[in-house]
């Protein structure tokens, strides 16, 4: 792959706490330049990216529901799907209740998929955040197979705010369990162009991270995400 297909992957990602506006203007402006993607922000932060990206049709605002816990109810994520649209998100990656996944559950973390799927019909593209550093390999195929189910155009391995993040066996098992017409986004931990290759090769179509130029610069990173 060549810097620009790179670039291309990457949703490049500012999540933190203390994100400041300047924080994201830099990241919004480094997302046009490289022509990422998109940029991924918290919901209070959509337009100000949206803002600097208007311009740049090709990258897209993302933003974050129910994060980074996916503890909240359908409803709310429902409703926070809505806002972020109005605000100018049209890609939401979202969390599912991992607790009701673990309960077997099953109803509702399809409910609580389908609630945000249904909110960005038409309007945004939807990520699943499953949370694999959580779950056994059974929950992380029940979570995949829930998500097909519910219509999100993607399975995403992490928030970054866990215990682990983007694995190549997770990818490749995502991957085999959703097939061919549904993404897979890795995020969490990539840190390099080497990780991003690998996870590539494994069946990844979308790349969370917030060492987006560094990646696309051949270097190395030490964050987190």
């Amino acid at each position: 792959m060549n810097k620009e297909q790179i670039a291309r992957l990457i949703d490049h990602t500012l999540l933190k706490a203390d994100a400041s506006r300047e924080a994201v203007i830099q990241l919004a402006k480094e997302a046009k330049e490289h022509r990422f993607a998109s940029v991924c922000v918290n919901p209070s932060q959509i337009e100000t990216a949206f803002e600097i990206l208007k311009d740049t049709p090709e990258v897209k605002v993302c933003t974050v529901i129910g994060f980074p816990l996916g503890a909240s109810t359908p409803e709310a994520k429902a409703f926070e799907t809505r806002d972020a649209i109005e605000k100018g998100a049209t890609e939401v990656d979202m969390v599912i209740n991992v607790g009701a996944l673990k309960d077997r559950n099953d109803e509702l973390v399809l409910d609580d998929i389908k609630a945000v799927v249904d909110a960005a019909q038409g309007q945004a593209i939807t990520k699943v955040i499953i949370e694999t550093c959580l779950l056994t390999d059974e929950e992380k195929v029940r979570a995949c197979e829930l998500s097909v189910k519910a219509g999100a155009d993607f399975v995403k391995t992490s928030t970054g705010f866990s215990t682990g993040g983007a694995t190549v066996t997770d990818i490749a098992l995502m991957r085999k369990t959703v097939g061919p017409d549904v993404g897979v986004k890795a995020s969490g931990g990539v840190r390099n162009l080497a990780d991003v290759e690998a996870l590539v090769e494994a069946g990844a179509t979308r790349i969370g991270a917030s060492s987006g130029v560094a990646i696309v610069n051949g270097q190395q990173s030490n964050s987190a995400y």
